[in-house]
C-alpha cells in the first residue's frame, strides 16, 4: 500500500510541532496544511482545531509530529511521539530532521486492535525535503501526469508494500487560490481524478486556518503560507468598504429604470416592436441586466458566479473607458462639425451613384435584352424613391450637427452604445436600399414560386397545403391553357426581375456585412471574459486544468519525492468556459440555408421567420 503525503513547501523549515491536516477519505493519502509550533497546550490545540473545523467545514485533525533539529531540544522527537496518545489517530506520521543533514526521517505509526501504536520496520529518509534534489535525481524531470496515483512504483526499491511512501510537495498559496477544472482531452485515471479535487478542495476550504500569523497574540503559533503576515491591500479593503453604498445606490436607480421601462406606455405593441429591432435599446437592456448582476447585494459564493461578476465588471469598465476615449477624440478640433459637413455630401454622392446605376439598368445592362415596359416601370419607381430620400436628407441637414453632438455623448455609456447607435444610424441612412431590396426580393420571389407552381401544373401535380407534400392532380384544358400563358409571361419577365433583385441584393449584403461587423464588435466586448483571460495570462495557476509532477529526489532506499506543478487551463477552454452569454447576433441559418434563401428570393433577415411553404 502506497501512502501519499501532500506536504507544503512553506513548512520545510518550520519549527518543531504538530502536523495539522486531513486524511483523504477513501484514499491512503494525507494533506498537511500547517505546523503548530512548540510550546503549546494540547487542550488549546484541540479547541483551536475544533473551532477551525466548524469555520472551514473540513475534517481537520492532527496527522502527526514534525521535529526540527535545534540546540537544547534533543528529546523533542520522543516527546512529540508521546503526544499520539493525546491525539489518537489510526495512523501517526512522525517526521523529523537530523542534526547537520538536510534530509528528514519518516516513521508511520499504526494502531493495533488494542489501540497501541506499532512502528513500521523500515525507516525512510528524504534528501532535500523539496528544497534540494538528491545526487541521483537532481533536476530529473518526471512526465506530465494528472494525479499521484500513477507513481506508486517509481523510484522505490526495497521494503514491503507498507513501507512505500510518496511525498508530493506543493505550493500552498497557488493550490489554495486555484480552481481545478475537469480534463477535456485524454482518459484520466478515475482514482486520480477523485483524489485531486479533494486535495484542492481541502486546501481551498481551509482558508480560515491561514488567517493566524506570527503577529497574532494567540496561544497557538503556526507555520503556513501566510504565517509571516497576511496578504492584503489597504486600497482593496477601502474599495470593498466603499462598494457597499455604491451598489445600493446603483441598485435603487436600476430598480426605478426597470419599473419605468416596464410601464404600460412603453409596452404597447409598436413601441415594443421598435425597441426590439433597435440595437441601442437591446444593448441598453443588456447592460441594465449586467449592472443588476454586478451590483447585486448577494455575495458570490460559487466560483462560476464570482467569475461571471468579475468578467462583467471588467468588461463594463473597459467599455466605458473606450467610450470616454472616443468622446475625448470626437469633441476635439471640431470633429463633430467636420463629420456633419461630410455626411450630407456623402448621401448626395450615394444617391447620384444609385441614379446612375438605375439609368444603366433601364437601358441594356451588359448587352442583355430586358423587358422594356417592366424595366421602365421598375426604374422610375426606384428613381422616385431616391428623389424622396434625398429630399428628406436635405430637409434634415440643418439638424445633423446637433443630432451628432448629442449622439456622441452616448459614448460616455460605453463604446458598445456608440457602435449600436452607429448601426441604427446606418440602418436609417440606408433605409431606401433596404426598401429596394425588399421590393426586388418580393417581386422575384413571387415570380420564382409562380413558375414552380405552374411547372407542377404541367406535370399534373399540385402542392397539398394540409399534408405539406406534392400530390397528383388532374387539370382540364382551360386550366392548362391559362397556366401556359401565365408561365410564358413569368418566364420572359424573369430576367428583368432577377437582374434588379441581384443588384439590390448585393447592395443590401454590403450594408448587412457592415452592420454585422458592428454587432460582432459589440458582442465581443460584451461576452469576452477579460478577467478570466487576465488571470490566464498573469496568474495562470488560478485556472488549473490538471497537475504535472517533477521528480525532486529518487534514490534507492528512500521515498519518491515529487513536486506538484499546476497545468494552466487552455486559452480556448478559458474563453469557452467563462464567456458571458449574450443575445445572438449571428445568423441562425447555415451558409447553405442562406444561399437557398438568396436563390429563392426570401429575405435574409425577415421580421417573421417563414414556417410554412407558400404556393
Amino acid at each position: 500500500m502506497v501512502l501519499k503525503i501532500f506536504f507544503p513547501q512553506c513548512c520545510n523549515k518550520a519549527d518543531s510541532g504538530l502536523l495539522v491536516g486531513r486524511w483523504i477519505p477513501g484514499q491512503n493519502s494525507a494533506v498537511v496544511l500547517a505546523v503548530i509550533h512548540y510550546p503549546f497546550i494540547p487542550g488549546q490545540v484541540k479547541q483551536y482545531i475544533h473551532q477551525m473545523r466548524g469555520q472551514s467545514g473540513v475534517d481537520l485533525t492532527v496527522l502527526g509530529s514534525w521535529s526540527m533539529p535545534k540546540e537544547g531540544q534533543e528529546g523533542m522527537e520522543s516527546f512529540l511521539r508521546d503526544l499520539s496518545t493525546i491525539f489518537p489517530q489510526g495512523q501517526w506520521l512522525q517526521l523529523s530532521r537530523e542534526m547537520g543533514k538536510i534530509g528528514f526521517r519518516c516513521h508511520v505509526l499504526t494502531r493495533d486492535p488494542n489501540g497501541k501504536l506499532i512502528q513500521q520496520e523500515k525507516e525512510l529518509k528524504e534528501d532535500g525535503g523539496g528544497e534540494k534534489g538528491g545526487k541521483g535525481g537532481e533536476g530529473k524531470k518526471g512526465g506530465t501526469k494528472r494525479g499521484g496515483g500513477e507513481n506508486k512504483v517509481e523510484g522505490e526499491e526495497g521494503g514491503g508494500e507498507k513501507d512505500k511512501v510518496i511525498f508530493i510537495h506543493y505550493e500552498q498559496r497557488k493550490v489554495m487560490l486555484s480552481q481545478l477544472h475537469p480534463i477535456e482531452n485524454g482518459v484520466p485515471d478515475p482514482q486520480t481524478e477523485s483524489q485531486l479535487p479533494q486535495v484542492f478542495g481541502t486546501v481551498c476550504q481551509s482558508e480560515p486556518l491561514f488567517f493566524l500569523d506570527k503577529y497574532d497574540d494567540g496561544p497557538v503559533k503556526m507555520t503556513h503560507w501566510q504565517s509571516e503576515g497576511r496578504e492584503g491591500s489597504i486600497i482593496v479593503e477601502l474599495m470593498k468598504q466603499a462598494s457597499t453604498p455604491v451598489c445600493l445606490l446603483t441598485t435603487w436607480i436600476l430598480t426605478l429604470w426597470t419599473s419605468l421601462c416596464s410601464s404600460r406606455i412603453l409596452n404597447v405593441r409598436p413601441m415594443r416592436f421598435i425597441s426590439s429591432k433597435l440595437s441601442t435599446c437591446v444593448q441598453l437592456s443588456y447592460r441594465t441586466e449586467h449592472l443588476q448582476t454586478v451590483c447585486s447585494p448577494t455575495r458570490a459564493t460559487a466560483h462560476n458566479h464570482f467569475m461571471r461578476k468579475a468578467n462583467i465588471f471588467v468588461s463594463f469598465f473597459v467599455d466605458v473607458s473606450l467610450g470616454l476615449l472616443l468622446v475625448s477624440w470626437m469633441y476635439r478640433e471640431n470633429r463633430i462639425g467636420k463629420l456633419a459637413d461630410t455626411l450630407v455630401p456623402a448621401a448626395d454622392y450615394v444617391a447620384k451613384e444609385l441614379e446612375e446605376l438605375l439609368q444603366w439598368l433601364m437601358g441594356a445592362p451588359a448587352g442583355l435584352k430586358m423587358n422594356r415596359a417592366l424595366d421602365q416601370v421598375l426604374g422610375r419607381f426606384f428613381l422616385y424613391h431616391i428623389h424622396l430620400w434625398i429630399s428628406y436628407i436635405h430637409l434634415m441637414s440643418p439638424f445633423v450637427e446637433m443630432i451628432l453632438w448629442y449622439v456622441g455623448l452616448s459614448a460616455c455609456l460605453g463604446l458598445t452604445f456608440a457602435l449600436s447607435l452607429l448601426s441604427d444610424i446606418t440602418a436609417l441612412l440606408t433605409f431606401h436600399i433596404y426598401c429596394f431590396y425588399v421590393y426586388g426580393a418580393r417581386l422575384y420571389c413571387m415570380t420564382v414560386y409562380g413558375l414552380s407552381s405552374l411547372w407542377r401544373l404541367f406535370r399534373g401535380k399540385k402542392w397539398n397545403v394540409l399534408r405539406q407534400r406534392v400530390d397528383s392532380c388532374s387539370y382540364d384544358l382551360d386550366q392548362l391553357f391559362i397556366g401556359t400563358l401565365l408561365f410564358t409571361i413569368l418566364l420572359f419577365l424573369l430576367p428583368t426581375t432577377a437582374l434588379y433583385y441581384l443588384v439590390f441584393t448585393l447592395l443590401r449584403l454590403v450594408v448587412v456585412m457592415f452592420q454585422g461587423v458592428l454587432h460582432l464588435s459589440v458582442d465581443f466586448i460584451n461576452s469576452f471574459p477579460l478577467f478570466a483571460m487576465g488571470l490566464r495570462l498573469f496568474r495562470s495557476y488560478r485556472l488549473a486544468e490538471g497537475v504535472k509532477f517533477r521528480v525532486l529526489c529518487e534514490e534507492p532506499g528512500t521515498p519518491l519525492h515529487l513536486m506538484m506543478d499546476i497545468n494552466p487551463l487552455k486559452v480556448s477552454s478559458v474563453v469557452q468556459t467563462y464567456r458571458t452569454p449574450t443575445y445572438s447576433c449571428y445568423p441562425k441559418d447555415s451558409w447553405l440555408a442562406l444561399c437557398k434563401k438568396l436563390f429563392l428570393g426570401e429575405l435574409i433577415y425577415p421580421w417573421k421567420h417563414k414556417t410554412t411553404k407558400i404556393d
